[in-house]
């Protein structure tokens, strides 16, 4: 019984040693392994940094563009205060009968008008032209007299302005039957 013992103790031992010999590596191998391992680790680090960089410039340039259209938005609704009293000018300079008035009026609409140019808006005039919705307020429609085609403007009332293609104010007309 003690061979029996001894014999299954020493089976035991080789059991246990046969995993440890499976499992050990040799040097080189594990130096082959650490350095895929820290290259794999590496090219990853460099991965994640190629994309946290592309995120960072896309928000700068999407940062950029905002902030330059809310400052040209708050430009343009600073000059659109203006333009009722550019309506104002214009009713002054059709009803003065001075002419030392009316040539100091013409100064100043001059003047607006430079200020228009500068911000690049440019005065909506669809006199004649086929009305349309997307520049024109139609407040009055009058019926078609010789020669006139209906839904074309014959009158503006109120001038509209666009800066850049946007409408800063919609011209109020009237309309052809």
């Amino acid at each position: 019984m003690a061979e029996k013992n001894k014999r299954e103790e020493n089976e035991e031992e080789i059991s246990e040693v046969q995993p440890e010999t499976q499992q050990c590596e040799s040097p080189e191998q594990a130096e082959d392994g650490a350095l895929i391992s820290a290259k794999a680790e590496a090219e990853d680090f460099k991965r994640k940094w190629y994309s946290v960089t592309a995120e960072y410039e896309n928000y700068r340039k999407r940062t950029a563009s905002s902030r330059a259209q809310a400052y040209a938005d708050g430009r343009a609704d600073v000059v659109s205060k203006l333009f009722p009293i550019a309506d104002n000018l214009d009713r002054a300079l059709l009803s003065c009968a001075d002419e030392a008035t009316k040539k100091g009026i013409e100064m100043v609409v001059k003047s607006f008008e430079k200020l228009l140019s500068d911000e690049k808006i440019t005065a909506i005039d669809p006199v004649g032209e086929d009305f349309s919705a997307e520049k024109c307020e139609a407040i009055m429609a009058v019926e078609a007299e010789e020669g006139e085609k209906s839904g074309t403007v014959k009158q503006v009332y109120l001038k509209g302005y666009e800066q850049n293609g946007k409408v800063l104010r919609f011209a109020q007309v009237v309309v052809v039957k």
